[in-house]
């Protein structure tokens, strides 16, 4: 009960708000560390690693005006069990972090589309 809570606080886990990223709110095993809205997210590993380890995705524009989302996977090894583990992993980024910025390019552009159904102003 109230002791317990007290006594015993749980980890802060998911998201304050289920529509809205903030800085410092959990998503799986990843903590948001910095937004910039439309151009920047910035995310820090919370799972155990040899390491310290970052996602950032970014929003670009090309000359064409099409938005091009950009990632990038950081990582600060911890000694020779870091390097290892980072070399260890590297062939396998483009198929997880692809897979997964594929999945938010197709959100994306069914969110812009139902704006425009709706008439509301695509962002």
């Amino acid at each position: 009960p109230e002791v317990q809570r007290v006594a015993h606080p749980q980890p802060r886990r998911g998201r304050r708000d289920p529509a809205r990223l903030r800085v410092g709110d959990s998503l799986d095993f990843w903590r948001v560390e910095e937004i910039d809205p439309g151009r920047l997210l910035r995310l820090r590993a919370e799972m155990r690693l040899p390491g310290l380890a970052w996602l950032e995705m970014y929003a670009d524009t090309d000359d064409t005006g099409h938005t091009l989302l950009r990632q990038r996977a950081l990582f600060h090894p911890r000694g020779l069990l870091g390097h290892a583990y980072w070399w260890s992993v590297a062939p396998f980024h483009s198929v997880v972090f692809g897979g997964m910025a594929r999945n938010i390019a197709r959100a994306a552009v069914a969110d812009a589309t139902a704006r425009a159904r709706e008439g509301a102003p695509v962002p």
